[in-house]
């Protein structure tokens, strides 16, 4: 059983306009992903496409003008905002995408310190600190006396000393030099080889697949596909979305071929199929309704035209 599920989840904000009218932007629509325990599942995609939504979603620290609809479940069993309340930072923790997550008002090392649940936790502190190259002094600092990437780090090292059997990390690897890129994404490996679930939220696809076990692919606030890093070799051939497809032969380092068009605002999504405005393979079915997550092939894909 998975120790993450979250099933048919959409989230949407209300705004003021002129005056006092209202109006509601859906972005995230009926994504589905799941994360078992002792793995790294990746999730990747194009800014916008809800990534980090996912991530505030799951620990239930939305804005108030949120609504949220669908089910996420930990453990089996729903996780209502109550549970949400007393599993965050605790069994479930988070790696910031924003070093203002940090406590302007308490020093570093005493911040880290807060999140080790067991043994000592000055002695876990600095064994986490010295593997993150932060030297000793850098506990008695405030994050304001912090470089960005020192910010990372300690971010970092917050969740790494915190015991928790989910991990979601956002985006935590810019503006590190790839030494650290390189420790923190192992460290992340480690705690999974232990039985941590990891969920890696990032842009950097070739990193995450030095190191993550499944990818879940992301498009205009859903679920496209979730495949095995096996399946992102050659060409994308055994890929099953054509935006997977398009997104890996879009990489430097392959074919550097951009896809045309541009994801959709949350405002003028698209009836059907949310990439169907961009697909080669779209047909007037693709128009009707947005398609099912299906097992194929060891993996999922929202797709009518998969192979």
């Amino acid at each position: 059983m998975p120790i993450l599920e979250v099933e048919d989840l959409s989230v949407s904000f209300k705004q003021y306009t002129t005056g006092l009218k209202q109006r509601t932007h859906q972005v995230i629509s009926s994504l589905d992903v799941a994360l078992e325990a002792g793995e790294i599942l990746a999730v990747v995609g194009a800014s916008g496409s809800g990534k980090s939504l996912l991530a505030h979603a799951i620990l239930g620290i939305l804005p108030s003008n949120a609504s949220v609809s669908g089910v996420i479940k930990y453990g089996g069993e729903a996780l209502t905002s109550a549970r949400q309340k007393k599993l965050r930072g605790k069994e479930i923790a988070l790696v910031p995408q924003s070093v203002n997550f940090l406590d302007p008002l308490m020093r570093v090392g005493k911040q880290v310190r807060t999140s080790a649940k067991e043994g000592n936790a000055v002695a876990a502190q600095r064994k986490v600190f010295e593997r993150y190259h932060l030297k000793q002094e850098v506990e008695n600092m405030y994050p304001f006396q912090l470089s960005g990437g020192m910010a990372r780090r300690t971010l970092l090292a917050t969740a790494m000393v915190s015991g928790a059997k989910v991990v979601i990390a956002d985006e935590p690897t810019p503006g590190l030099d790839p030494v650290v890129i390189k420790e923190a994404l192992g460290s992340f490996r480690e705690i999974a080889d232990d039985g941590c679930a990891v969920m890696l939220i990032t842009h950097d696809i070739e990193s995450a697949l030095s190191v993550a076990d499944k990818i879940a692919v992301f498009y205009a606030g859903t679920t496209v596909e979730i495949a095995p890093v096996e399946n992102f070799i050659g060409r994308g051939e055994a890929l099953r979305h054509p935006y997977s497809k398009a997104l890996w032969r879009a990489l430097p380092q392959n074919d550097f071929i951009p896809i045309p068009g541009s994801q959709p605002h949350p405002d003028q999504l698209p009836s059907g199929c949310l990439f169907a405005p961009r697909c080669p393979l779209a047909t007037s079915e693709c128009w009707e309704a947005q398609p099912d997550m299906e097992d194929l092939r060891d993996g999922k894909v929202r797709c009518i035209h998969a192979t």
